[in-house]
């Protein structure tokens, strides 16, 4: 059984940046597709950014949320079953709780529905 846990989550004002983890536990993920998704409140969660599970590269391909693209960076470290979400320029829009989650496949998904493994969120607040 694969666990998620998610950190690095803060505080920043608006054109600061932040770096998210998501630990893995209880099984390698190489084999899975991992997303970040993000949750406002009163509003619905967003995928914000995926990639395909390593394959023999080990890196994954990357897909991004238009809002996002240019500013987040998501990159995978099969060795140490972790993978990351790197945000540049901030803004307040970006506030949200933000999740990890994993599914058994190659391709990923922005969609959230697509993933049943996910991790307890961490809170990103963005001040103007």
């Amino acid at each position: 059984q694969v666990l998620l846990l998610e950190s690095g989550g803060g505080s920043v004002p608006a054109g600061g940046s932040l770096t998210l983890s998501c630990a893995a536990s209880g099984q390698s993920i190489g084999s899975y597709a991992l997303g970040w998704f993000r949750q406002a409140p009163g509003k619905e969660r967003e995928g914000v950014s995926c990639i395909t599970s390593g394959g023999t590269s080990g890196s994954g391909t990357p897909t991004y949320v238009d809002s996002v693209k240019g500013r987040f960076t998501i990159s995978r470290d099969n060795a140490r079953n972790t993978a990351y979400l790197h945000m540049d320029n901030l803004e307040p829009e970006d506030t949200a709780v933000y999740y990890c989650a994993a599914n058994p496949k190659y391709y990923c998904s922005l969609d959230p529905t697509s993933y049943d493994i996910w991790g307890q969120g961490t809170q990103v607040t963005v001040s103007s």
